[in-house]
Formats: structure tokens, C-alpha cells, sequence
């Protein structure tokens, strides 16, 4: 249905104020009604009145409460009104503590879904997930598996598979589409991002290296798939499949379908900063160990020991569904090589900027 009200959490992230954007601009009658928590609302309220105040309500509240913290007349209004929903916010952080991955991720995701099984004309709830709801599984996963007994590295992987099974217990009353990106990094045709982590870490490790006058060293376990995904990809993959008939129903894996291994990516990061290809092979638990000693964190610059996972977790993940929706409308995720240019550029313009570095580890 053109026009109509959408429900959005997690505005104004990099993600969602993108969507947000993207949203708007494809459809001129829509109306955004935004969820920030108080400590967010001035935020939430100058990113909407660049995008377009005039469209983009700003309703404060907490995710973490029941009816989201919403007065009875807000609560009443939104489930009147609304006819999607886009749940985008969540606790991100891999240290985050179990407590608030659980109060976000959890109890978050079950007081949206309260909301949309109150919606009157409610047509569909976009959720976005993690591919890594797989936790520790190997091989390939599928794009409809979810609980095979995985085990899990850290609450948030933990907690996000926890959410994903309360909206597939309500999808038989709520419409749904389930989104899993894999490890989101910047722009592919700017390399802009909001944060230097994740991958990031591998670039500032060759960058520490090349300071330190040491070749870049070569870490991770090499034939790993090492799944990234550009966030334009993730934004037009929201955006088409949310009114695509299609995807109502199903989850979709928003990942490389050929992704670049452990040992590509590095050789790739390092030969476009540094002009030079890894020399030092470096074994992985040798370096998980090594970060508890200060003169290794010293090199690897701050590199926390739960990133170094995802160098050396030997998964796939399966696209046939994502296809299916998205390649009619000529979107299909782009593969490091195409865009390693940009996202280092990027990274060499801003590396000492420390709004986009995270704090090194103790």
C-alpha cells in the first residue's frame, strides 16, 4: 500500500537514516513515525529536520519497556495508524553485557512485536537479524534454518537469536520479512562508515605495522569465508524487498554470495593501503592469546579477541531466497574487490579521527 504510516526503530543509526531516506524518496505520501530513546531524541530530531520534518515524526520512548514506554494515547495512535514496520535498533556491541543485550535485543524485540500484533492495518514487519544468529555452526546455513542447537561466542549473537524466535513464533498473526546481513562496512562507491571496527581492525593493524616499520602480517584462518557487506547494499536490500510480495514470509540472508576468504581480505586491505602483500603468517590462536599481552596489542592496535572470531569461523551462508526477491530488481551484493578501493580511502582520510574509533582495549 503506497502512503501510510511506518513505524521505524533504530533512526537516526547509519543504517536507518539511510533507510529512512531511501524510504522517503522512494514514495512521496509516507509518514515516518521514529521511536529514539530520550538520550537520542535531539539527535533523532536534527536528522529529521535535515531529511524532512515534515515527515518524520520523532516519538519518544524505550524500547526496553512494555509499550515501549509510550503513553496510552501514543500507543493507541501508532497501532491506529501504522501499516509497516521497520525494527532496525538493537545492541550492537560484541562485549556488550548480557543484561543490556537482553533488555534491547530480547525484550526490545517482543514490545515491537506487541505493538505490531496491535495494529489495526499493519501489513508487514520488516525485522533485521544477524547472519550470525548461526552462533557456531560450520558449512552452509540456510536462509530458513534457525535453531539447529548452535552454541554462541558473545550475548549479542546470543540475544539476536533469541529475538529472531520470538518474531518467527508471531509470524502466523504478523507479517514478516526477516533481514540477516552479515559484517556491514561502508559505502561501496564512497566508503563512507560510521565506525572503524570489525574489519576496520585489520586495516589498522597494517597501518600500525607500516609506522612500526614491520611488514603487514598475515592473520586468521585462511580459508575461511570472511562474509562483509556494503551498507548501500543492506539500505537498497531493505528498501525493495519491504514492498516486494515475495519476501513477505521470508528470511533473507544479506550477505556476499561468493564472499572473499580470511586470507583474501587481508591481502586485498593491505595491497591497498600499504601497496604491499602480507609477509608474516601469523596463526589465529597464536593472536588470540597473543591480545592479552600488552606488546601484541600494542601491534594489533587495540583489536578486541572477540573480532578475530570472524576471521576464522569457516561458515557460508546460502542466498537462494535474497536472489530470488532481489536480482529482479537488478540488486546483487558486490564482492570486496569491487569496492576495496573506496572503503580504504575512506579509512586513510579519517583513521585519526576518533569519533570513528573505537576506544583500544585495556
Amino acid at each position: 500500500m503506497p502512503g501510510g504510516l511506518v513505524f521505524f526503530t533504530g533512526f537516526p543509526g547509519f543504517i536507518g537514516r539511510r533507510l529512512v531516506r531511501r524510504l522517503l524518496d522512494d514514495d512521496p505520501d509516507v509518514r515516518i513515525a521514529a521511536l529514539a530513546e530520550p538520550r537520542m531524541a535531539d539527535r533523532a530530531r536534527a536528522s529529521a529536520a535535515e531529511l524532512d520534518p515534515e515527515r518524520i515524526e520523532i516519538v519518544t520512548g524505550d524500547i526496553g519497556e512494555r509499550r515501549l514506554g509510550l503513553s496510552d494515547e501514543q500507543y493507541g495512535r501508532l497501532g491506529a495508524e501504522m501499516t509497516s514496520a521497520f525494527h532496525l535498533a538493537a545492541a550492537y556491541d560484541l562485549a556488550v553485557p548480557l543484561e543490556t543485550a537482553h533488555r534491547v535485543n530480547v525484550e526490545g524485540t517482543g514490545n515491537v512485536l506487541d505493538l505490531c500484533m496491535d495494529a489495526e492495518r499493519l501489513e508487514r514487519l520488516n525485522y533485521v537479524s544477524t547472519a550470525y544468529v548461526a552462533g557456531d555452526r560450520r558449512g552452509v546455513v540456510y536462509e530458513h534454518e534457525l535453531s539447529l542447537g548452535q552454541s554462541f561466542g558473545n550475548h549479542y549473537e546470543a540475544t539476536k537469536f533469541q529475538a529472531e524466535l520470538w518474531v518467527r513464533a508471531v509470524s502466523d498473526r504478523v507479517g514478516v520479512t526477516i533481514y540477516r546481513p552479515g559484517i556491514v562496512v561502508g559505502d561501496s562507491r564512497t566508503g563512507e562508515t560510521q565506525k572503524f571496527d570489525g574489519p576496520y581492525y585489520v586495516l589498522r593493524v597494517v597501518s600500525r605495522s607500516l609506522s612500526s616499520h614491520l611488514p603487514p602480517p598475515q592473520f586468521g584462518r585462511a580459508e575461511s569465508p570472511f562474509n562483509l557487506v556494503p551498507i548501500d547494499f543492506v539500505v537498497e536490500a531493505l528498501a525493495v524487498a519491504s514492498s516486494d510480495p515475495r519476501a513477505l514470509g521470508a528470511t533473507l540472508h544479506l550477505v556476499d554470495p561468493e564472499p572473499s576468504t580470511a586470507a583474501e581480505v587481508i591481502v586485498l586491505l593491505a595491497r591497498e593501503y600499504a601497496g604491499r602483500d602480507p609477509k608474516v603468517r601469523l596463526p589465529p590462536g597464536l593472536v588470540s592469546q597473543g591480545l592479552r599481552l600488552a606488546p601484541v596489542r600494542a601491534l594489533f592496535d587495540g583489536v578486541p579477541r572477540e573480532s578475530l572470531r570472524y576471521l576464522n569461523h569457516p561458515v557460508r551462508f546460502d542466498t537462494r531466497r535474497a536472489e530470488a526477491v532481489l536480482e529482479p530488481h537488478g540488486l546483487r551484493c558486490p564482492t570486496l574487490r569491487d569496492y576495496v578501493g573506496p572503503m580504504v580511502a575512506f579509512f586513510r582520510a579519517n583513521e585519526q579521527d576518533p569519533d570513528l574509533n573505537p576506544k583500544a582495549a585495556a
